[in-house]
């Protein structure tokens, strides 16, 4: 494996596009760097120049690659002999760079693991967050490290296993390393010389330190421990089910209330937790769900159809990288580090890789493992269900971090910067227009306080203008003259002047606005954002701004926007339906007072009307054939100009 370096070709001429042209058409991985030679983003190919062309030519449509390539100064590639090999070499690559513009977790910390150390003469249980070592074996990650050391307390109930804290245990394992010769007496060598620790005189220690058992007893011990910790839980109880019986024939009744005491712990467990497949099932449900910046995964992990932990993880991209790149990419750092491979793993995107990243699983497992993408049943319910948690996870990192308010400081501080405003936009009013062909045309002002909605300063409009088609000119000149008319500018309800007058849409809808500030006499700062480009228009520029791409800036003017929007769409629906569910049978020729009355107390309910057939409805007493068949056609045109609505305010 060679690494090629964009930096040691000649200086004076190549481009980057010219230099990517001389890339091998072989699998393997590529760095991307800026100007100080720092690597800013890490992939994998099957073809390293067809790849990276995509890049050089803008041809990849992800939204952070035309950003990243302005910044792009040089490359280095690595040449490997598979796709199978670039995988794993890109997500060792990204461990040792961090790069910026890739996937990862938020914080780089390391995140807690049980241990069993297998490689010892008697292993030992430890909680650990040191990096895998060859020779022990590592059940993991948890986030929640109190969960992580719960659960090895309530193991040690079940399965009495030496920890790897205890003072005699290391004694002991420093003698056996010592001894060679002794181990394979090591527990009449460890009884002449050790004294009980204290974790054998209350049960929780099996007495290694003293000789109490020996080699082969002990690793059914620590198999036993290895099956619970990976979820094989009914392995465990029916072997100490099974101990607890022999021990009950032979007598020992002391022994035998030992182990019902232990099988009483695992049921206890098994009460705590929730049982979401009545078959077998060992699979791992990945759910996401994202912020503009910032995303967080939760993993429920499913053995024999229980879910026996969920881990949640808090990583440094959200909506400003695509879901499918997300969870690939997430799912490339999980299972680098754990060693606990299900038979099949659950997400919400079909991924492109989703083939290669099942054989690498499978190799890491050693038996078969699938990716799969539930749309409907049991398992798509527990997605939602990880996904939700997810969304919970997320919310408490922001709060506990305070980072929705750092973040709303520095959107507010940035609005301030780039549209030339004399301090912070602490209110800012917004305004959004929706009709269908100028019928029930309404406009909605939302207000956001200190960067965060003010839902009691929402306001809503009905457009009094008579429009024969959709006119947002004239419609934003009307609410605006309304909303920023002297009387109600001295209405406290109205709240106080804005700071930034945001209307949704692009250059027209921006004059309308500053045309009717300037009749009324007000000195507003006022902006217009389109849709298309995400460019913020300003009046003293003809040029639109460009807010950077993931700033906190434009993901709070697009929240402002976005939810005006919804504001306007909402009250749209609203009104309309509200009108034609009065008039929907005032329409049909031969349906007067008296048959709408009978009509309606036999269906009791417009729903229930609207499902009914002609036939069903010419039941009504009193209503022909034809008349039935004219009502259901009527409700079929209702219902397509209610799609038409939905499909406008998409």
């Amino acid at each position: 494996m060679t690494i090629h370096d964009s930096e040691s070709m000649d200086m004076n001429a190549p481009s980057i596009a010219e230099q990517v042209a001389q890339v091998p058409q072989e699998p393997g991985c590529y760095l991307w760097k800026d100007a100080k030679g720092e690597v800013i983003y890490v992939g994998k190919a099957k073809n390293l120049r067809a790849r990276m062309r995509q890049y050089v030519t803008l041809q990849d449509d992800r939204a952070k690659i035309p950003l990243m390539m302005q910044v792009v100064r040089s490359f280095d590639y690595v040449v490997v002999e598979n796709e199978h090999e670039a995988l794993v070499l890109e997500r060792n690559l990204i461990a040792q760079y961090h790069p910026y513009f890739n996937v990862d977790y938020k914080d780089d910390k390391s995140y807690p693991f049980i241990a069993i150390t297998e490689s010892d003469i008697f292993p030992a249980i430890k909680y650990t967050r040191e990096r895998h070592k060859k020779g022990t074996r590592y059940f993991g990650p948890y986030t929640d490290a109190h969960a992580a050391r719960e659960t090895i307390e309530t193991l040690r109930k079940v399965i009495p296993i030496c920890t790897a804290t205890c003072a005699e245990w290391k004694k002991a394992k420093r003698y056996l390393d010592a001894h060679p010769d002794d181990v394979a007496v090591a527990n009449m060598s460890l009884a002449q010389r050790g004294r009980p620790c204290f974790f054998s005189h209350v049960g929780l220690g099996p007495g290694v330190c003293v000789g109490a058992i020996d080699t082969v007893d002990y690793a059914v011990n620590v198999r036993q421990v290895e099956r619970f910790l990976a979820g094989k839980r009914r392995d465990v109880v029916e072997e100490l089910t099974s101990q607890m019986q022999e021990a009950a024939a032979d007598l020992e009744f002391e022994r035998a209330g030992r182990l019902k005491r232990r099988l009483e712990v695992i049921r206890g467990l098994e009460d705590r937790q929730q049982v979401v497949f009545s078959s077998q099932v060992n699979m791992d449900v990945i759910g996401v769900y994202r912020e503009e910046t910032i995303s967080a995964a939760c993993v429920f992990v499913v053995r024999e159809g229980v879910t026996i932990r969920s881990t949640e993880f808090i990583l440094n991209k959200g909506n400003d990288v695509s879901e499918e790149e997300l969870v690939e990419s997430f799912l490339k750092r999980y299972y680098d580090e754990t060693a606990d491979i299900p038979a099949e793993v659950d997400v919400s995107v079909d991924l492109d890789d989703s083939d290669l990243l099942g054989e690498w699983l499978t190799a890491k497992r050693g038996r078969n493992c699938v990716i799969r993408r539930p749309i409907r049943g049991d398992k798509r319910h527990v997605l939602d269900m990880a996904a939700n948690n997810a969304r919970f996870a997320l919310n408490r990192y922001m709060v506990r971090t305070g980072y929705a308010d750092d973040r709303t400081n520095k959107a507010l501080l940035q609005l301030e910067s780039a549209l030339a405003l004399d301090g912070p936009p602490l209110r800012i009013e917004c305004f959004d227009i929706s009709t269908l062909h100028g019928r029930f045309t309404v406009a909605s002002m939302i207000v956001f306080t200190n960067g965060k909605p003010d839902k009691g300063q929402y306001r809503r409009f009905k457009i009094r203008a008579e429009l024969d088609e959709a006119n947002d000119f004239l419609s934003m000149s009307e609410v605006l003259g309304r909303r920023y008319a002297p009387e109600r500018m001295a209405d406290e309800r109205f709240g106080s002047r804005p700071d930034l007058l945001v209307v949704d849409g692009g250059k027209p809808q921006l004059t309308a606005a500053i045309e009717q500030l300037d009749e009324l006499g007000l000195d507003i700062p006022v902006c217009g954002l389109a849709k298309s480009d995400e460019e913020v228009f300003v009046p003293w520029d003809d040029t639109p701004v460009v807010l950077p791409s993931g700033s906190a800036s434009l993901y709070l003017i697009k929240q402002v926007r976005d939810e005006s929007h919804r504001f306007a769409i909402t009250f749209h629906r609203e009104l309309r339906g509200k009108a034609m569910t009065v008039s929907v049978l005032d329409e049909v020729p031969g349906v007067g007072p008296k048959r709408k009355k009978a009509i309606m107390r036999h269906f009791g309910s417009l729903k229930r009307l609207r499902a009914a057939s002609p036939e069903q409805i010419a039941e009504v007493k009193g209503v022909p054939a034809s008349v039935a068949q004219d009502i259901w056609q009527e409700l079929r045109a209702w219902e397509e100009e209610r799609e038409a609505v939905a499909d406008a305010a998409e």
